[in-house]
């Protein structure tokens, strides 16, 4: 994608929309009929990670725990996201250097959680078990993202499986924390 590429060139401050526009051979209406600002640029896809997730939440059989139905988004997830890593460390990468692009991904993060926990209500799970699978699933989307793109990290599956048995020992109660 153009907007990600001028990103790695010349850097997120200094890319302006006219650059990417240019480099996308866009004009700049076009530019602002898809994307509000150059933000949201950034993180195009996301819409369809979201889709891709609840999807995955819904099509859990019948009958599974709130759990077990985020574990089947965070399966589907790392599915589609591992053959992306390369260009995944990049984006985080740009993402860490800026706080506006930190505040854009938690507030990404929180409509996931949002409508993880609408989709697990639709299945019939109370409100507390909905939202707190949702955060739970959603905290480690971001862990498993992060330790996935570390250098010599993990695959996206491994991180998430390693994660959700900390869920677990957290969870716990005759088992101490893991330390890692």
């Amino acid at each position: 994608m153009a907007a990600r590429e001028l990103f790695s060139e010349l850097g997120y401050e200094k890319t302006t929309i006219s650059d990417i526009t240019e480099r996308a051979g866009l004009t700049r209406r076009s530019y602002f009929r898809y994307f509000a600002d150059k933000r949201e640029v950034f993180f195009t896809g996301s819409d369809a990670i979201v889709e891709m997730w609840i999807s995955a939440v819904q099509a859990a059989p019948d009958p599974a725990d709130p759990m077990s139905a985020v574990r089947r988004a965070l399966e589907a997830t790392a599915a589609a996201f591992e053959p992306r890593r390369d260009g995944s460390r990049r984006r985080r990468a740009i993402i860490d250097e800026h706080e506006e692009l930190r505040e854009r991904e938690r507030f990404k993060l929180a409509t996931l959680a949002d409508a993880t926990a609408a989709a697990l209500r639709r299945r019939g799970v109370d409100e507390p078990s909905a939202r707190i699978a949702a955060a739970i699933g959603v905290t480690v989307l971001e862990l498993a993202y992060r330790q996935w793109t570390d250098e010599d990290g993990p695959t996206f599956a491994d991180a998430i499986q390693g994660l959700l048995g900390t869920v677990a020992d957290v969870a716990s109660n005759d088992r101490a924390p893991r330390t890692s």
